[in-house]
């Protein structure tokens, strides 16, 4: 039996300092990142069917998320529950079926891609890169599935590094799918970083949940939510002495997007990076202490946060996020996508969100992710958790984070943030 999550974590924290340092260049890798899977159309409106997709497959990584926490450690945090799958719509369903490409991803909406390789020598694959989950899975050279056709594929057999291990790796989605396939540890490399004898997953089952030309998703949580009860890549490296600081950041904008490994990026940020202690009892970066303000004044505080850039939106309880839009004329929320709307020549003022954890306000800059109708009506960047999130946590994805310069610390077992340079 595992031991309980909070030493779980603790654990291999402690191991990344006691562990003896292999021979590999030491200081910051940066990699360059790519936004994938932006819901927003070519005609610069909203794809209200793929944005209710990746709304379902949120509530779903969570879900499995919680379902490997439950078997690793043997119980959940307090408030938290394992619910129902979330389905898509039967009309949505039918209409992204029909489409000439899948369009539906994964982990929310805008998510950001960047190369690795894997084995020796390297085959290369282009990854999403998720601080809500810990599994690192590509396609496999053995799977058929439509899916996969069009991916890059791990060829074990081609790599004199790879090794099989004991067990599956299975992912459960909406539509009585899977991402399924073998264990096996190789050596992964990303930006000069190694870690050898990653475990990870060829998979050979492909849900159509992951269309599009990503190849598979790289987890950067923690070991306690590892379907495979496998460190992820970056504490596989740590404990091998791959870096000096245990840390790495990601700067998301428009354009020039990177994930450091192994410290920060100067240029990247101003002033200091304010850091707060994680809550690893959920193998989440989860942050406890938040507060979020309106026009300068606290309307929520005391609820924990995950920072999640596997995810587009920010996420809050129904009542907060209720009381948000009702101080907004005309704003409506839509049961049926899960979001609200408000007309588009409302004044929604620049820094009128921000969150806060006792120290800066941190400040959501955008508040609209973009119009249904061309300019007409805009969906807000806040929306509701689902219900099976318990009532104090709120999820902070790409929207709060292109706002900040964002660093994860197992040195510190923290979050940090730091305004944009």
């Amino acid at each position: 039996m595992f031991p309980k999550a909070p030493h779980f974590a603790f654990v291999l924290l402690v191991g990344l300092t006691a562990a003896t340092p292999l021979e590999q260049q030491k200081g910051r890798s940066s990699i360059p990142l790519r936004k994938r899977a932006s819901f927003i159309k070519p005609d610069g409106t909203i794809d209200i069917d793929q944005a209710i997709a990746q709304n379902v497959a949120t509530i779903n990584k969570y879900r499995q998320n919680m379902i490997n926490l439950q078997r690793n450690t043997g119980s959940l945090p307090q408030g938290w529950e394992i619910g129902p799958i979330a389905v898509l719509p039967s009309d949505v369903k039918a209409r992204l079926s029909k489409r000439q490409e899948p369009l539906t991803e994964e982990n929310g909406g805008s998510l950001w891609a960047g190369s690795i390789s894997i084995g020796t020598p390297p085959q290369n694959f282009l990854i999403d890169f998720d601080t809500g989950s810990s599994d690192l899975w590509v396609p496999s050279s053995s799977c058929t599935d439509s899916n996969c056709v069009s991916k890059n594929m791990y060829n074990a057999s081609q790599s004199s590094t790879s090794a099989i291990q004991p067990g599956t790796f299975s992912l459960e989605y909406e539509d009585n799918s899977a991402v399924s396939g073998p264990i096996y540890k190789d050596t992964v490399t990303i930006a000069g970083v190694t870690a050898i004898n990653q475990t990870f997953s060829p998979v050979t089952s492909l849900s159509s949940n992951f269309g599009g030309n990503r190849d598979g998703i790289l987890g950067m949580a923690f070991i306690s939510i590892s379907n495979m009860s496998a460190n992820p890549f970056f504490v596989t490296a740590g404990i091998q002495g791959a870096f000096q600081t245990n840390e790495f950041a990601f700067y998301l904008a428009s354009s020039g997007s990177e994930l450091d490994l192994g410290g920060v990026n100067p240029a990247r940020y101003s002033g200091s990076i304010e850091f707060h202690d994680i809550n690893p009892s959920t193998g989440l970066w989860l942050i406890s202490g938040g507060s979020i303000s309106r026009g300068g004044t606290v309307v929520s505080s005391g609820f924990d946060t995950i920072i999640d850039s596997g995810t587009t939106l920010t996420l809050g309880p129904q009542a907060v996020i209720d009381q948000f839009y009702s101080n907004i004329p005309g704003a409506a929320y839509d049961s049926k996508t899960g979001y609200y709307s408000f007309p588009c020549s409302v004044n929604v003022p620049q820094s009128e969100f921000s969150f806060s954890w006792g120290g800066k306000s941190f400040a959501i800059q955008n508040f609209s992710i973009g119009s249904t109708d061309g300019g007409s009506t805009c969906v807000g960047a806040l929306s509701r958790t689902n219900p099976n999130f318990p009532a104090n946590v709120w999820l902070l994805g790409d929207s709060f984070m292109r706002n900040v310069y964002t660093v994860f610390s197992l040195d510190r077992n923290a979050v940090g943030f730091a305004n944009l340079a």
